[in-house]
């Protein structure tokens, strides 16, 4: 099947240009303004939509295997094509956890059968994903995974984290840490900041983050181990990790949405607020901003993690910490960091699809014999979320009701249509 997508506003890696997209079985064959139509079986007029390549998020929570009431396979893909991404990173606390070939084989099997996009698995860095004891086997693991994580726990020791680092540079695979000092949290659940100590809530320091950062970029300069810091939430460790690049260390890191788009000013007595690491402060908030301006903060993901509705009914104090972000995230930050001036679009495309392909050697963009990995946006869509037209069992999220710009049409993946949405035609 040969497919012309013509009439499009195409990102050719740096800027916008009005082009054609065509798609030959499951790689594109062509793209550009004098894109050749002869021999297509389809075209799709894409009516001057954006056609960016498809989004990446190396940070969700699918629950399957193990967890399938918060979400399975088949919706947490379904969901992460609605939001325009092609490529999910699926952590690792599962059950079984993916610690063995064996337990990684029953979440390869699951993915083989219901995935809707690509999706890449990490393996654990410490059997059972439990942050301490016994590391995995990680060249048995390597072929299959891209990368090793612990996510949901700090690997709590220093010799047990520095010996997992050389272990993964000889089979040349980052470790992505969640960074959390155990003996920090004290009981805390959101952060131990002005709202916490004035609604009588146990408080989660920010040197819990930042101590284990601290700790683990000395590491992975001892090691050489590649390393990225998962959802980085406060401006200590923004500053640790600047330091660490300019030393030319090979140290990145992610945050979220949530993380710059929120503060610990905006809690609410809900679930759909909690979340780990928690909102911090306003200072915090604009630290990350400025991380992602100066480059520091080289990818946004979402973290996404669906729970039941029972599970997030509970108030800040007795709900499960996380909450869900691949169905709304591209607009969120198009609507209030793009569109006020604060980020360019071009940058945004870089932070959620061509910096997290290069920094986990992904592959793949917008040029020809690369996989058809796309998606198309509206940009000029306006609507309010509503998480119940999320397609992923979980709706607990902060930006309930936030009006935004920006509508994935559609997301194609190997050349064939992930999701449509409906009021798009041909």
């Amino acid at each position: 099947m040969r497919t012309l997508y013509r009439n499009a506003s195409i990102f050719d890696g740096e800027r916008f240009v009005t082009g054609n997209l065509v798609v030959d079985g499951e790689r594109i064959a062509g793209i550009g303004p004098d894109c050749d139509p002869a021999g297509c079986d389809a075209v799709v007029d894409l009516g001057g939509r954006h056609l960016l390549p498809g989004l990446v998020d190396v940070h969700v929570h699918l629950r399957e295997p193990g967890f399938p009431q918060k979400e399975t396979m088949a919706t947490g893909t379904a969901a992460a094509a609605h939001g325009g991404y092609t490529t999910v990173c699926a952590m690792p606390n599962l059950n079984p956890a993916p610690d063995s070939p064996e337990t990684l084989g029953v979440e390869l099997d699951v993915i083989r059968r219901d995935a809707r996009v690509k999706v890449l698995p990490y393996g654990c860095i410490t059997m059972g994903q439990r942050g301490a004891g016994e590391l995995v086997d990680f060249a048995a693991l390597a072929p299959y995974v891209v990368g090793f994580s612990d996510d949901g726990r700090g690997v709590q020791s220093e010799a047990l984290m520095e010996e997992a680092m050389r272990r993964a540079a000889a089979v040349h695979k980052p470790i992505v840490a969640h960074c959390e000092v155990d003996e920090l949290l004290r009981g805390g659940y959101i952060h131990d900041g002005d709202y916490c100590h004035e609604h009588g809530h146990r408080g989660i320091s920010s040197e819990s983050e930042w101590r284990q950062v601290e700790r683990d970029i000395a590491l992975a300069e001892r090691t050489g181990c590649q390393y990225h810091v998962c959802h980085v939430s406060t401006r200590e460790s923004v500053e640790l990790v600047r330091r660490a690049r300019a030393r030319g260390l090979a140290v990145s890191c992610e945050t979220a949405p949530h993380y710059l788009l929120l503060c610990d000013e905006d809690l609410h007595e809900e679930g759909r607020f909690k979340m780990n690491p928690p909102l911090r402060s306003r200072a915090d908030r604009d630290a990350l901003r400025e991380g992602v301006l100066d480059g520091t903060i080289e990818v946004i993901a979402t973290d996404h993690a669906p729970h039941t509705a029972e599970e997030k009914a509970r108030g800040l104090a007795g709900s499960a910490m996380g909450v869900v972000g691949l169905e709304c995230a591209f607009p969120l930050l198009y609507t209030y960091l793009v569109k006020p001036g604060m980020l360019k679009l071009e940058r945004l495309v870089a932070l959620m699809s061509l910096n997290p392909r290069r920094i986990f050697r992904l592959g793949g963009g917008l040029q020809a014999g690369a996989p058809a990995d796309f998606t198309v946006i509206d940009l000029g869509a306006s609507y309010d979320i509503d998480p119940g037209h999320f397609l992923s069992k979980g709706h607990a999220t902060p930006f309930a009701g936030w009006r935004v710009e920006g509508r994935t049409m559609l997301t194609v993946v190997d050349g064939r249509e992930a999701y449509r949405d409906p009021s798009f035609t041909k």
